[in-house]
């Protein structure tokens, strides 16, 4: 009995605790509270952001491509933005499309990144990790625009 106590304590102290981070790589307007983001599945595209890569993902000619904008505008800092973990989510897609796609065109109302208030996200570049915007500082960062898609 103690000896096969011994081992499982040996075991337990030798097992690996693996944490991704990767809070500094998400884009500016994706939501807060995330440590670990690998795919955004964006509804109102019906595409994917890859963090990692920063591209977006989209459906284009009969494929899956990764593109460094989306095809048509969209206001990334306003709608939803779905957290998607799987390592090659739009082989599901049917399945993320048909989850959410009732939050095509519905605005979110989740601080993002760009906005938050958590030390976490504040580093450098005026107290932001992003260098986009201080809530005490009017000042936008990269002209007055957002990035991506229409201006609000």
């Amino acid at each position: 009995m103690i000896s096969a106590l011994t081992v499982a304590t040996a075991v337990a102290a030798n097992a690996q605790v693996n944490v991704n981070v990767n809070i500094g790589m998400q884009p500016a307007w994706g939501p807060v509270g995330y440590d670990y983001v690998r795919y955004y599945y964006l509804p109102d595209a019906d595409a994917y952001y890859d963090v990692n890569s920063r591209a977006f993902v989209v459906f284009a000619n009969g494929a899956w491509v990764r593109r460094s904008a989306l095809p048509r505008p969209v206001d990334l800092y306003h709608v939803h933005k779905i957290v998607i973990n799987d390592a090659q989510p739009w082989r599901r897609h049917t399945v993320y499309h048909d989850r959410y796609i009732t939050y095509r065109g519905r605005p979110s109302n989740v601080v993002v990144i760009r906005d938050s208030r958590e030390p976490k996200y504040h580093k450098g570049n005026n107290g932001n990790a992003y260098g986009h915007y201080n809530r005490n500082d009017n000042r936008r960062g990269h002209g007055q625009g957002h990035g991506h898609g229409r201006e609000r």
